[in-house]
């Protein structure tokens, strides 16, 4: 798929960039990275954003956890609002395992930003954090078994795709 393609998938609505995100995870394309962090702070729409977060934590650096963090700072603020925070906690906390790193950490202290938004209306899933960064793992899992699946197809001579 062309860049110019992606970037009409991110222009659609939210099946669009839904498949434009699993795409970018899948193939690893890293020129969309600030693309995708513009799009999950806009919030524009539902659904796409479970997926920009398995783009993130498949692309897996210090960049996209970044992009997390900025996300969580904003949206966590607002309880009312009910987003993709567990998508983004679940892979921010994926990528810290990853990276070594300790960015989630000051999210999930005692009366931080995390219990905030949890304790806030509406009604919320309590699960712990943990089950998120799990989720996100599965997620990420079918990803690349779907990179390996493609390069196995590309590299077999016999594959007509």
């Amino acid at each position: 798929m062309s860049p110019r393609e992606l970037d009409v998938l991110l222009d659609g609505g939210w099946r669009e960039r839904k498949t434009a995100a699993w795409f970018i995870a899948v193939t690893g394309r890293t020129e969309f990275r600030e693309r995708l962090g513009e799009l999950l702070l806009a919030s524009e729409g539902p659904y796409a954003g479970q997926a920009y977060c398995v783009a993130f934590a498949t692309l897996g650096t210090s960049a996209d956890a970044d992009l997390l963090v900025a996300y969580l700072d904003r949206y966590l603020r607002r309880p009312d609002l009910y987003y993709d925070q567990t998508a983004a906690l679940g892979a921010l906390l994926l990528l810290d395992t990853r990276l070594g790193a300790g960015q989630a950490a000051r999210f999930l202290t005692p009366d931080g930003l995390w219990q905030q938004w949890i304790d806030g209306p509406p009604s919320k899933d309590r699960d712990a954090p943990d089950s998120y960064r799990e989720f996100i793992s599965q997620l990420c899992s079918v990803a690349d078994e779907s990179a390996r699946h493609c390069t196995a197809r590309h590299d077999d001579p016999h594959w007509a795709g």
